[in-house]
């Protein structure tokens, strides 16, 4: 439509910002709005970006970017202590969405091998919108936001041991000697791990270190390694998926992986937006249509299927129905992945346009729905926690291992045990104190254990966290969680369950101090201005206890 390049590319991201702006108001993922954009400029709309190279190369490039900050983030160390929850949920999960969602396909009609991959897209979610979302809420180190995080990177070395496969049995297919052909491409297999091995153990961590002397030399060599490893792939018979994916685990192991990770972000953002722009341009808006009652029934199947299964795995491992939902959460929608191995199976021939369409109106349906459903996961925990039971052990030992029962009294509870928390309760304990600590963090809690004081998990906005306590014997509730929302809704379970003690409640503003004395909190805590000796003295003193509603320590 347009003779210059420059504006078709000017005219695309003005859009993309645009919808993009528009997405980010109703609190939509942009990749939604990146679809939505590609389907106005292509056939289906304005005919602009539906054949054009440029945008493709980017595309490409964006993928294979995509695939080599996954590699980053897949470090041994990191793949050997993943806990077996995330092991277990992960697998079972895949497991059991994939077999489910064939029969599914099936049911409806569908042909073999495009119920296959029906039945594998809907297995993955997506890694980049979920860590965003548990980010923006503070989860990400919560129990549900790690074991989340844990089956997502088990997903994501799944779908790429699945890209593996179909280039695997798509270049065997059709040989004279299948055997011959599979040998062979074992054997380039072998040699290409040997080699991101030698690289990974000799080359690269002193080739890297002497790059990291300049971050944008880093950066462009970076980028460089993850094309080059793209095009090795590709020539040696695989895909460009798989060897930006293992261009990325060569670099994983090295000092410099997080550097260089969030260098390539914003990058790799930018590029995926024309991946996302060229499927949306590539969609019949006539096909996905006819599929509607077929996208409804998979987007009701991930959207509520998924999550029981997690919470049906994670239940029968011991965890709290609470825990099990809003870790289920997070695998309600489809992933880029998802999109990604759709376009590889129309490219090799084994998927028709209109199986595409399918898979990608499922996608905006089910990410559009489940962010919501993470944004809101308390109170949608909330409404729906009486019909849970049936999901949680009579005992969830995995949670309730130890009991926050303790011999006599307490002086001091520690609600959140970040650096503000930890240097109070070091104070405290300093000062003869005796004391619990509570963290929703699992690492916070073994790094303190030993310290001379209880630690125990804990949530404070799960609305049954604090029925767990020993109010009875706690003298002083300290909350070192600076979120009003949280202190709010704690402040009032503990008053709903009578507890008779001092409270004391951590802030990051004076507007915030000023509402909690009103609300007759004892003592106000502003950790930016308070040393935690001086604070540690003050809880101990009891001068919260002053009559007039509170007193604040600054």
């Amino acid at each position: 439509m347009f003779e210059s390049v420059f504006v078709e590319i000017a005219l695309v991201l003005t859009l993309a910002a645009i919808a993009g702006a528009l997405a980010q108001w109703l609190r939509q993922p942009l990749l939604a709005a990146f679809i939505a954009v590609g389907i106005l400029l292509g056939p289906s709309g304005w005919h602009i970006v539906s054949h054009s190279q440029e945008i493709e190369l980017f595309a490409q490039l964006g993928i294979a970017l995509l695939l080599f900050v996954v590699g980053l983030k897949l470090d041994l160390h990191v793949i050997r202590t993943v806990g077996p929850v995330a092991l277990a949920s992960g697998l079972g999960q895949i497991l059991f969405t994939s077999i489910i969602g064939y029969l599914l396909a099936r049911l409806l009609g569908m042909a073999p091998i495009p119920a296959l991959y029906v039945a594998v897209a809907l297995t993955f979610s997506s890694t980049i919108i979920i860590v965003k979302l548990l980010s923006d809420k503070r989860e990400v180190d919560a129990l549900h936001g790690r074991i989340a995080v844990g089956f997502l990177i088990v997903q994501d070395i799944v779908v790429v041991l699945v890209m593996i496969a179909l280039s695997v049995f798509t270049q065997a297919a059709g040989q004279l000697s299948l055997l011959h052909e599979l040998l062979l491409i074992l054997a380039k297999a072998l040699a290409m791990l040997l080699l991101v091995a030698w690289l990974m153990r000799v080359l690269l961590p002193r080739l890297l270190k002497h790059l990291a002397r300049s971050t944008e030399l880093l950066m462009v060599f970076s980028i460089a390694w993850a094309v080059l490893g793209a095009v090795a792939g590709e020539q040696l018979g695989f895909s460009r998926e798989v060897g930006a994916f293992l261009a990325g685990v060569s670099i994983a192991s090295t000092p410099y992986r997080e550097q260089v990770a969030a260098r390539l972000v914003s990058l790799r953002d930018f590029l995926l937006l024309f991946f996302f722009i060229q499927l949306g341009a590539s969609l019949d808006l006539h096909l996905m249509g006819a599929q509607l009652a077929e996208a409804v029934i998979f987007s009701l199947f991930v959207l509520i299927g998924n999550p029981l299964i997690v919470m049906l795995i994670m239940g029968y491992m011991g965890y709290r129905k609470r825990t099990g939902f809003l870790a289920g959460l997070t695998v309600a929608q489809i992933s880029e992945f998802s999109l990604i191995l759709a376009a590889l199976g129309l490219s090799l021939g084994h998927l028709q346009p209109e199986t595409l369409g399918l898979i990608t109106l499922v996608g905006l349906v089910t990410i559009s729905a489940s962010t919501y459903m993470i944004l809101y996961s308390h109170s949608l925990y909330e409404r729906l926690a009486p019909w849970l039971t049936c999901f949680e052990r009579r005992l969830p030992h995995r949670e309730l291992d130890s009991p926050l029962a303790v011999e006599g009294a307490v002086d001091v509870l520690i609600i959140g045990l970040g650096r503000y928390g930890t240097a109070l309760a070091d104070n405290l304990l300093s000062q003869g104190a005796r004391l619990l600590a509570v963290d929703f963090d699992p690492t916070a809690i073994k790094r303190h254990l030993g310290r001379g004081y209880g630690v125990h998990y804990g949530d404070a906005e799960d609305p049954e966290f604090v029925i767990t306590l020993p109010l009875q014997q706690v003298r002083c509730i300290v909350s070192t969680v600076r979120d009003p929302a949280i202190n709010r809704m704690l402040l009032h379970a503990l008053r709903h369950n009578h507890y008779a003690g001092r409270i004391a409640i951590a802030t990051s503003t004076p507007q915030d101090a000023a509402q909690f004395q009103k609300l007759g909190v004892d003592l106000i805590l502003i950790p930016y201005e308070d040393a935690a000796k001086e604070a540690a003295s003050r809880v101990l003193a009891g001068q919260c206890e002053q009559e007039g509603g509170g007193e604040t320590l600054q």
